[in-house]
């Protein structure tokens, strides 16, 4: 890592998919960047680790894809769903998506975030400090100038002509903005947590219910991780009803998997996650941009905000690499230009909000509320199984997403 500047020309505050990937290509641009992030490095458990095909075709413009190719992974090809009469229906079918890589890769999110590290650190101009976290903006002259942070050095800033926020829905250069937001109530949480198991599922995501809890099971390498839908404001609850409880919850959903599931060693191995949906009215200011879960906190319904976030990333950087280099961005008028970021990626975002909205309405819902049966509304399911064809409109919308964006041509490289 280099040397620690005073400053810089743009400053990312947290080093999870979108900073990095903004970074790369930042870097790969000439523009002085630096990513500072908080932990020491990117080992967590249970973060996004879905890479739809939108963001496998950017890795081949990258020239990434053998290296990404190499990490241990899964693969996930279409997800189904119990029609009324309790068949199976392909919703999503990836194999009918118009693109170089027909399906969604379950890659650990350290490896990702490792294997782009590595790649702009080959970039002269790159910068990641580590153990470094952003704790407030540095303002002045009618716009921000900045980050200040901690690190085990101690307290300082990096001045920039640009700071983006990509530190996730809890962001604090977003707090310390108080920018508008618009927040969408969501009926239920996730709690994350893995199976051991040499079992074999298929390369489909089916998500199954009991009662009021339902789940959705994703195949990995040598286990299966876990997604259990609660209710709202139940992880008490769940936590007071202690492991077995757990253990047996998930046999009843998964009875292929109860004999797994009883090496589940402590309710502490279950995380919580408290879903929210909402975005900021306005993603920016003179001298800032949020993206990424700073500025839309997105539902794990569809694993599309990891997809998301590196679209926004894709977009900054090709629409603020030239203003960058020129300096546009130095002065109080630079909200204007930093604006073509949202007015870009605005419209994607509200309609995969939108989607998750009736998906959350209209399937989980019912499920969680009531002890509905999970099914497919009746007329949809008669029309994909008339139709088949009609799953690669789901499967485009959850692998590419609406306005999928391309690497700037300054960024490719060819494979090595």
């Amino acid at each position: 890592m280099a040397d620690e500047p005073h400053r810089t020309t743009c400053v990312i505050a947290g080093g999870g998919p979108a900073g990095m990937v903004l970074g790369l290509l930042l870097a790969r641009g000439g523009i002085r960047v630096t990513v500072l992030e908080k932990h020491a490095d990117f080992l967590r458990d249970f973060r996004g680790d879905t890479v739809h095909p939108s963001t496998l075709r950017l890795l081949d413009e990258l020239g990434l894809f053998d290296r990404f190719d190499r990490l241990p992974q899964s693969r996930v090809t279409r997800f189904r769903l119990p029609g009324p009469d309790g068949r199976e229906v392909v919703l999503a079918d990836m194999g009918r998506v118009r693109a170089p890589h027909r399906y969604i890769a379950m890659v650990p999110q350290w490896d990702l975030l490792d294997m782009l590290a590595e790649a702009a650190q080959e970039e002269p101009s790159f910068t990641l400090l580590t153990r470094h976290e952003v704790t407030d903006v540095v303002r002045g002259g009618g716009r921000v100038r900045g980050v200040r942070y901690t690190s085990p050095d101690g307290d300082g800033e990096l001045l920039a002509d640009l700071t983006v926020a990509c530190d996730g829905r809890w962001s604090v250069v977003r707090r310390a903005l108080d920018l508008p937001a618009c927040d969408f109530p969501v009926p239920f949480d996730i709690w994350w947590y893995r199976i051991d198991t040499a079992h074999h599922l298929d390369d489909a995501l089916v998500p199954r219910a009991v009662g009021r809890r339902m789940c959705i099971a994703i195949p990995r390498r040598g286990y299966v991780q876990m997604a259990l839908i609660g209710k709202k404001g139940t992880d008490a609850a769940l936590r007071a009803g202690g492991v077995d409880a757990v253990r047996a919850l998930s046999a009843e959903l998964l009875p292929e998997l109860a004999g797994d599931a009883r090496a589940i060693a402590s309710i502490d191995d279950v995380k919580h996650l408290d879903v929210q949906l909402n975005r900021l009215r306005r993603w920016h200011a003179n001298g800032v941009l949020c993206i990424g879960d700073a500025a839309h906190a997105m539902s794990p319904m569809g694993g599309v905000g990891i997809n998301l976030a590196v679209q926004d990333a894709v977009a900054t950087a090709r629409l603020l690499a030239e203003p960058l280099r020129r300096g546009a961005l130095s002065g109080t008028g630079s909200g204007r230009v930093i604006a073509r970021v949202q007015r870009r990626r605005r419209l994607p975002t509200v309609i995969i909000q939108g989607v998750q909205r009736i998906l959350h309405a209209r399937v989980i819902a019912p499920v969680i509320r009531d002890g509905r049966p999970l099914r497919l509304p009746r007329g949809m399911a008669s029309l994909l199984r008339r139709l088949p064809m009609l799953s690669a409109i789901p499967a485009y919308l959850i692998g590419m997403g609406p306005r999928p964006e391309r690497a700037p041509r300054w960024a490719r490289r060819s494979s090595r």
